[in-house]
């Protein structure tokens, strides 16, 4: 699975990984199964699509830090009608690593 590929099946109770949680930094988790994407900050951001979606998550307020320092990584999430964003401090390999670890165990 490369970076920024779609993670997870469906997102809601009906994925196989409902129920199972990835740490993405300062106290937050979230649901493995809503897991759309997971971003390498610095490789995204420099097209000016990216860019403009995440002032436009930000500006409407779903834009969540789970990062103390400089982030390193967003992840977006699906909450059924909600999307939210979620900035990390932890690197995208290691989101993605962790991910794939919660997957094989419980996929």
């Amino acid at each position: 699975m490369a970076f920024g590929t779609a993670f997870g099946r469906k997102s809601g109770e009906n994925s196989p990984l409902f129920g199972q949680f990835i740490h993405l930094g300062k106290g937050t988790v979230v649901s493995a199964g809503s897991i759309l994407g997971i971003f390498d900050l610095d490789n995204t951001t420099q097209s000016r699509i990216t860019r403009d979606y995440l002032a436009r998550a930000e500006k409407a307020g779903r834009v969540v830090s789970a990062a103390e320092d400089l982030p390193k990584s967003f992840v977006v999430c699906s909450d059924g009608d909600r999307t939210t964003v979620y900035l990390s401090q932890m690197a995208a390999a290691t989101l993605l690593k962790r991910a794939e670890e919660t997957e094989a165990k419980h996929g």
